[in-house]
């Protein structure tokens, strides 16, 4: 099987070291680049690197954060194969909704719990590789607590 590539951006380390450990156990192949902020997250976005087919965005990050990096990335044809999952410890609907109609594919909750990160996030990359290769709409998003 080949491996599902993610860009994660997030500026707290330990939620990076756990999102990472979370994919390393469940029986998904994933290929990781991580990003404290959003600036270097959209720099590469532009460099010769093959872009990824999903990129998890923490919502509020120093710099550039999770509403801006979404717009940025929607604003670009080249991305829009790329598929967008929002993630946060809030959960505000009308801000859930806002980044629906920004053109997010999914938002995850950040959990309370290590297993409920590894279901979560197998949950959520079960949808990005059943539609890989395809534009999504707004209908098709998905909302994971």
């Amino acid at each position: 099987m080949k491996p599902i590539n993610l860009y994660l951006a997030d500026d707290d380390i330990d939620d990076r070291e756990l999102f990472t450990d979370a994919l390393v156990e469940i029986p998904l192949v994933t290929e990781t680049v991580q990003f404290e902020n959003g600036v270097d997250l959209m720099a590469d976005l532009f460099s010769d690197r093959p872009l990824p087919q999903a990129i998890y965005l923490d919502l509020h990050m120093p710099m550039m954060d999770g509403f801006e990096c979404l717009d940025d990335i929607r604003s670009v044809p080249e991305f829009s194969g790329i598929q967008i999952i929002m993630y946060s410890t809030s959960h505000n609907e009308k801000e859930i909704e806002g980044l629906k109609s920004s053109g997010a594919d999914q938002f995850l909750r950040k959990p309370s719990s290590f297993n409920q990160l590894k279901t979560l996030l197998y949950q959520s990359l079960k949808l990005v590789a059943d539609r890989s290769g395809e534009n999504n709409t707004p209908e098709q998003f998905v909302v994971l607590i």
